[in-house]
């Protein structure tokens, strides 16, 4: 279903955020160009898509965005995806096995267009798949890379880590352009929390969907956090690990 956009409540909630967006692709552009001018370098670029199997949390806000852009065949294949998700948090043991098998399992995110490498809703990508860029070369970046890497590789890879500028001297994504992003997590909780007396996270294609659906956003609305919780739940979208429901 269409998310009904012409509600005021939602583009009062929206629209910070989307500010938000811009400024930061302003600062994190000035970041780059500073950084590749004292020798650094940015792997990621068009085409690039080994980072989008990677399991993706935001805001119900950012998620409102999302669902606004889609048409209703997108709207089908991400609440499909959603699914796939919920499956894997009902049945995954830990953390780490609920990400190894997002990624190796759920697979990539459905906005994606794998003949070209390029998102199909990029202007309203979330804040997760704005900020992260990687030092290394993306073969780094694909699910098993440091499964199949052997003892001495590693001890290489780590070494390579801890002497690139821009990391966190444990992984290869650049940690400034993720910090630069933290008004924006910021503005969305503010934002929730003004206009819903509620925050709402929880991971992109479950909330996106639920974003599209009249029931739970009028619950949202009138700041009703446990029917919500039972909308979701009749939609089969709910799961601590993918809704979180926090009234204020």
């Amino acid at each position: 279903m269409p998310v009904p956009v012409s509600a005021p409540s939602f583009q009062s909630v929206t629209q910070p955020i989307e500010q938000r967006y811009r400024q930061y692709a302003q600062k994190a552009a000035q970041w780059t160009k500073q950084y590749e001018a004292r020798g650094g370098k940015v792997y990621c670029g068009a085409g690039c898509f080994h980072c989008c199997d990677m399991p993706i949390r935001l805001s119900l806000a950012e998620a409102l965005i999302v669902a606004q852009a889609l048409d209703p065949a997108a709207a089908t294949r991400v609440a499909a995806h959603a699914h796939k998700v919920q499956a894997n948090a009902r049945s995954a043991p830990d953390e780490e096995s609920y990400v190894e098998r997002h990624r190796q399992e759920v697979g990539f995110c459905p906005l994606l267009d794998r003949a070209s490498g390029s998102c199909t809703q990029y202007a309203a990508r979330p804040t997760r798949c704005r900020d992260t860029f990687s030092a290394f070369p993306a073969r780094y970046c694909a699910a098993g890379a440091w499964e199949q890497m052997t003892p001495h590789e590693r001890r290489d890879y780590q070494r390579e880590v801890a002497r690139t500028p821009g990391t966190d001297g444990e992984v290869h994504f650049i940690a400034p352009l993720e910090h630069l992003s933290e008004p924006v997590w910021i503005t969305a909780s503010k934002s929730m929390r003004q206009h819903w007396r509620m925050e709402v996270w929880g991971d992109f294609w479950n909330l996106t969907t639920l974003a599209a659906d009249p029931q739970f956003m009028q619950a949202v609305e009138r700041g009703q956090g446990r029917a919500a919780w039972q909308r979701a739940s009749t939609l089969n979208l709910s799961h601590p690990v993918t809704l979180e429901i926090e009234e204020v």
